[in-house]
This record gives C-alpha cells, structure tokens and sequence, in this order.
C-alpha cells in the first residue's frame, strides 16, 4: 500500500515521519511505499490561531488529491497541530485518513497513564490535546509557561531544529511536570518534540505521539497489503 503524507508542517517532524517509516519497513523486510505533499506552516498555524476549520480541510483535501493521483491509498498529516480539524478533514477526504488522535489515545488507555502532562502548541495544551483523550487527565504548563512552551515550540518546529534557549523553556517544563505536578509521563504533543526528547534516551517518561502515529500508519500499510 502506498502511504500519502502531509508534510512540511514542520520539516522535522516530516523528516522524523520519513526516516521512522523507513526504519519500520526495513524492520519488517517490506518495500515502502511513500509520497510526501507540502503543506505551509505559516498557512497552517495562522488557520489554527483562527480555528479556520473549512480553510484547512480545503488544504488538506487538494493534497490529499494529489496524493491519490500519485498513487496513494491512505493519507497521513504530519502535524498534531494539523489535527485541529482532523474531524472534518476525516469526513472529507477522498482517502483513508490515520488519526493520530485516536491512536495516541489508545496507547495511553493501553499504558495505563492517568496522568499526563503535554508541550505542543498553546491550542493543543489549552484544548488539552483537543479533548482527545478517554483516560487520562491533562496537565498544562503553569502560568506564563504555557506561551513560553508555544513560542519555543513554533519556532523550533518552523525552523527544523532546537536552539540552547528553546531547550531550555521546555526542559523547565518538563522538570515542573516530574518534580512538582507529578504526572505519569510527559506527552510529546507536537511531532517535532521527538527530536528533542527521543523516547529511548529520555531522563522521565514520554509519550511519544509522532511514533505512535508512525507505528500505526506501518500497521495499517502492512496489514493492508497482506
């Protein structure tokens, strides 16, 4: 099965997707099937600042088009941020779409976790992961560390990469979320944050939801072509 990606938002965690899915195939001796399209991040966080839902899906469904003209059969957007309107999206694609929200969900029913805290973008951490999780409760950053965590996060997801300060606020984060809210895990609520803090060399424990989502979009790619 040939796998349609939504990428570009940002490039790291796109670049995460890639490399991920190329691991797990190779794991699995199976050939990889794989076309990326190029979403903008700008187009997309100024959508989310306005809860512009039909905008985005429009976005979304013209790649998805183009994907499926390419030859895909499921699609995938790269982006928990792009997942503000995966609802409608959902509805509206000519594809299957693979919710990471559902997935991410899931495993933490699975894991067990009753407690949780999250770093993403200020919409994500305020809606508490889009009211997306049965289980667990959400704890958010406290006061003026929620913007601090939103600013790191959107600068490092629209350049690729971490800065020393960025590390920073969200290291700052993470301590408080261990040491003072007690939570079970820290949820990676931003697909580019597993660049930061890789699941198998983290200090406290993570909820990776971009490799969540990879593993999930390998499941069905594989399972499909059995």
């Amino acid at each position: 099965m040939q796998i349609g990606l939504i990428g570009g938002i940002g490039p790291a965690a796109t670049d995460y997707y890639y490399r991920r899915l190329i691991s797990n195939f190779a794991s699995r001796r199976e050939p990889l099937e794989m076309t990326i399209a190029h979403a903008d991040t700008p187009t997309l966080l100024s959508n989310l600042e306005e809860n512009d839902i039909e905008s985005q899906v429009r976005i979304y469904n013209r790649l998805t088009n183009r994907l499926a003209l390419a030859g895909a059969e499921c699609v995938v957007v790269t982006s928990i941020a792009g997942h503000f309107c995966i609802d409608a999206f959902k509805e509206r694609s000519p594809l299957t779409v693979i919710d990471l929200l559902r997935e991410v969900d899931e495993a933490i029913s699975q894991r067990r976790l009753e407690r949780v805290g999250i770093l993403g973008t200020r919409t994500v951490m305020q809606t508490h992961f889009y009211s997306g999780l049965s289980r667990a409760e959400v704890i958010t950053p406290k006061g003026n560390a929620l913007d601090e965590v939103h600013t790191a996060y959107v600068s490092m997801a629209a350049a690729g990469r971490v800065s020393d300060d960025q590390r920073a606020v969200l290291d700052a984060a993470c301590d408080w979320f261990i040491k003072e809210a007690k939570v079970d895990a820290v949820m990676l609520g931003g697909t580019d944050l597993a660049l930061v803090y890789p699941e198998e060399e983290s200090r406290f424990p993570v909820v990776d939801c971009a490799a969540i989502h990879v593993d999930a979009i390998t499941r069905y790619a594989t399972n499909a072509s059995e």
